[in-house]
């Protein structure tokens, strides 16, 4: 393992390479050496090395197979890459039946949300990435900006076709295109020489959807009830509990410590979301903006030309119940995009940043990965799925949870 040894302010920080497994294991001290952000490690969570969504937007495919990978270490197995495509074809598919159910009437686009990932694995199973890599299409990477389109276009034609009634023939069209572009599915694979339906291998894995729950915290729903997240990607409807901010920053802090990853949905449309630096803040000197897209260039490009240059850590926002909910009902914060939190840090003066494993691949300051201030958590944050032994056992009892 190689160290970079850096003096700065007469303190030695070490920086701690990857682990040539794929498990990230930060020990010490991570270092911006150009804008002063510190980041000492407290917690870190195992968990497979960053991947990259390309130019797709099914990033809550892969965040949500990255928390399933970290439980499939803790459950002591050997690390596996999950196939992220896998995820997107089957959500594709049940989107589509639902789209052309409901007369058109509904989302169909190549977002999704953090309940897909789990409803996949528990009908359908999954598969190693090895197996499903969901490239049929001559790229080496995900580009699926034909691919949404083609599929945009058929549901559609099937909704509004002149029949005037619907042929038995439409799913069989919708899943040739399906195989075309992403592959053809595989019924059994050899997994470390042994034979495997998608379905075997998810119990193999001890992947029990039963295990995770969905947590909020919106003060427009009942507290401690489920609801379903009113965002155009929460296109099945699934449900979360709604907790109090503080009692749902009780369950980050919790799972994180107790050694759970989170599986996390959040807007990063915020000024202060700065992947090229390696940051994600609510500074008090950076009003919140409402930035559209999820999508890599996307966010740098514009954020890049607004975010005030920074030479550490500062005051950031006090973030309350109403300003997150503010922030929700006026589509500041959107369901932007989804991660993995796989640790906690903390920076020069003490004050808490989880550790985020991202989707954009490993050509940035911290190989995929980035730090959000517990304010940055507190305000943006959709949802998180945790497994239910992270959630502190007080709220499990309110939230009748077993």
């Amino acid at each position: 393992m190689k160290k970079q040894i850096c003096s700065i302010f007469m303190m030695l920080f070490a920086v701690s390479a990857f682990a040539s497994n794929g498990l990230e294991e930060t020990k010490k001290v991570e270092k911006d050496t150009t804008f002063g952000y510190f980041f000492k490690s407290v917690k870190d969570i195992p968990c497979t090395a960053p991947k990259d969504q390309g130019s797709s937007g099914t990033c809550w495919s892969f965040s949500g197979l990255g928390f399933l990978e970290s439980e499939v270490i803790l459950n002591g197995k050997k690390p596996v890459d999950l196939a992220p495509m896998w995820i997107v074809r089957f959500t594709y598919l049940e989107k589509a039946i639902k789209y052309v159910r409901m007369h058109g009437k509904g989302n169909f686009s190549a977002g999704g949300a953090t309940h897909d990932v789990l409803n996949v694995v528990e009908k359908y199973g999954i598969v190693p990435e090895s197996v499903y890599t969901g490239l049929s299409y001559g790229t080496d990477k995900h580009q699926h900006g034909e691919l949404d389109t083609v599929l945009t276009a058929y549901v559609e034609a099937v909704v509004k076709n002149a029949n005037k009634t619907l042929s038995n023939a439409w799913i069989d069209g919708f899943n040739g295109i399906l195989d075309a572009y992403l592959g053809e599915l595989p019924e059994s694979f050899q997994y470390d020489c042994a034979d495997y339906t998608p379905k075997k291998f998810a119990e193999y894995l001890g992947l029990d959807t039963e295990n995770y729950v969905s947590i909020t915290s919106y003060n427009h729903q009942p507290f401690y009830s489920q609801y379903a997240i009113e965002v155009p990607d929460n296109w099945a409807a699934g449900l979360s509990y709604n907790l109090p901010l503080g009692e749902f920053l009780e369950v980050f802090e919790n799972s994180v410590m107790e050694g759970y990853s989170i599986l996390w949905a959040s807007d990063v449309s915020e000024v202060g979301f700065d992947y090229n630096k390696g940051y994600a803040i609510v500074s008090d000197d950076a009003a919140p903006e409402d930035l559209t897209g999820t999508e890599l260039s996307k966010w740098v490009a514009i954020n890049a030309k607004k975010i005030k240059e920074r030479v550490g850590p500062g005051k950031e926002k006090t973030i309350t119940q109403e300003l997150r909910q503010e922030a929700f009902d006026t589509y500041k914060t959107t369901d932007d995009h989804g991660m993995q939190i796989v640790g906690l840090a903390t920076d020069l003066n003490g004050a808490k940043y989880y550790k985020v494993k991202n989707s954009w691949g490993t050509n940035h300051i911290y190989k995929g990965y980035f730090y959000a201030s517990v304010p940055f958590v507190a305000y943006k944050t959709m949802n998180i799925v945790v497994n239910k032994k992270g959630v502190p056992k007080s709220i499990r009892k309110k939230l009748n949870i077993d």
